[in-house]
């Protein structure tokens, strides 16, 4: 106050003059600048002062931890393939001709036995009328071979007909018996190509399109030489073929546990909808690939699927194993490898390199890396650095409600998993 009077009173002394009030009342307001000056710097100390010493003090950063899942899981191995008929058939006719009719629509589900093609029957039928008016000829020639065998037979023990001529009677009457053998033989060919000229459908399946039209004269020939009229697929079951590995098909023969269960996905699933089984694997590995074709059958009761169609298939010959799971989230990149942080007994943040697996339901395998007692980080990843002491909180990993399908490209072979039932 001493200080601040002095200014004023030195002001005011320089200051007289004939306007010598106003003067005074600037020099006071320079004095009370002064005073909130200092006053401002002393609060303005003390506010950083105390910011530095709240710094100092700040809390830890909290993070979410939480001991590895370990379950029992059920590893898959992948292939992938196509979907192919359990039956195919070509449609041709065993009979020459102009086709009449068609009973059925291009794509078409048939039925065994249903009517496709109907072929002229006319010159067929003729020579079936021709076959059987030959076979009652025959027939008659027969009886009247019968009746002078039976006569002769009855007069052989008086002597009154001669041996050879017993002997002719029943040539003829042999020969008459043949020549009935025949004409049947004839008609019963001939009302085989009646039959014929009406083309059904040796199975139950999806049937193509028609590949000739009404009034296309056919030839009927044995084998690949006769006209194709369609084809049709039998699709209930329908087959999975693919190619597997020689170590993977090593793999498969020495774990069997699982019975060959296999399961399949489209191009446009997110889950492997579809279970089959095994049901053929072929003779012998292909030298010049060092593969081995395998086929699945699946059921296929609405004929959804077609043949064709290219899947993902998985297949239960991974066996069983235990096996520790932390969320994908928990796993970071250090330009090749991979790793998971984890929190030590003094609260201190380390880094762990691991071994990933397959993901199952969203959670990921840990091959090797970590152990159960191990303290992973799961939750608050972005707050937690190498290094730094952290507030630990415990975590809880739980598996995700929906499979995940997705794979990373650096999982090995066997590059699915579910979980052990």
């Amino acid at each position: 106050m001493n200080m601040i009077a002095k200014i004023d009173t030195d002001t005011q002394a320089s200051e007289v003059g004939s306007d010598g009030t106003a003067r005074r009342w600037r020099g006071r307001h320079l004095a009370w600048a002064a005073l909130g000056i200092a006053v401002l710097g002393g609060a303005s100390w003390k506010y950083w002062g105390q910011t530095e010493a709240q710094a100092s003090a700040a809390p830890l950063a909290a993070v979410g931890v939480s001991a590895p899942l370990a379950r029992s899981v059920t590893q898959w191995d992948d292939y992938v393939g196509r979907f192919a008929p359990s039956q195919t058939v070509e449609i041709r006719p065993r009979v020459s001709g102009a086709v009449t009719a068609i009973h059925f629509r291009d794509g078409d589900f048939v039925r065994q036995g249903q009517l496709l093609f109907t072929i002229d029957q006319r010159p067929f039928q003729a020579a079936l009328a021709e076959a059987r008016a030959s076979s009652a000829s025959a027939r008659s020639a027969l009886l009247l071979a019968q009746n002078d065998y039976a006569r002769v037979q009855r007069l052989s023990g008086d002597d009154a007909v001669s041996a050879s001529e017993v002997d002719s009677l029943r040539s003829r009457l042999q020969a008459a018996q043949a020549a009935l053998a025949g004409a049947q033989a004839r008609e019963r060919s001939r009302a085989l190509d009646v039959e014929f000229t009406q083309v059904r459908a040796p199975i139950s399946g999806r049937v193509s399109d028609r590949r000739v039209d009404i009034g296309n004269l056919v030839a009927g020939a044995e084998g690949s030489g006769a006209t194709l009229l369609t084809t049709v697929n039998k699709l209930d079951p329908i087959y999975f073929n693919f190619d597997a590995s020689e170590a993977l098909y090593l793999k498969s023969q020495r774990d069997k546990d699982n019975g060959g269960a296999v399961e399949v996905r489209l191009q446009d699933e997110a889950a492997y909808n579809h279970q089959g089984r095994l049901d053929f694997t072929d003779n012998g590995l292909d030298p010049r690939s060092g593969t081995i074709r395998i086929r699945a059958v699946f059921d296929n009761p609405g004929n959804f699927l077609t043949p064709g169609l290219f899947g993902n298939m998985r297949l239960a010959n991974g066996g069983k194993a235990n096996a520790l799971l932390v969320p994908d989230e928990a796993i970071q990149s250090d330009q090749a490898r991979k790793t998971v942080l984890v929190v030590d007994k003094d609260s201190n943040v380390a880094v762990k390199p691991v071994e990933l697996g397959p993901i199952v339901d969203g959670l990921r395998i840990i091959r090797s890396g970590l152990v159960p007692t191990d303290r992973v980080i799961v939750a608050n990843l972005q707050a937690a650095m190498p290094g730094a002491k952290v507030a630990v909180k415990p975590a809880t990993i739980r598996p995700a409600p929906a499979p995940v399908t997705p794979v990373d490209s650096a999982a090995p072979i066997a590059a699915q998993a579910t979980f052990a039932r």
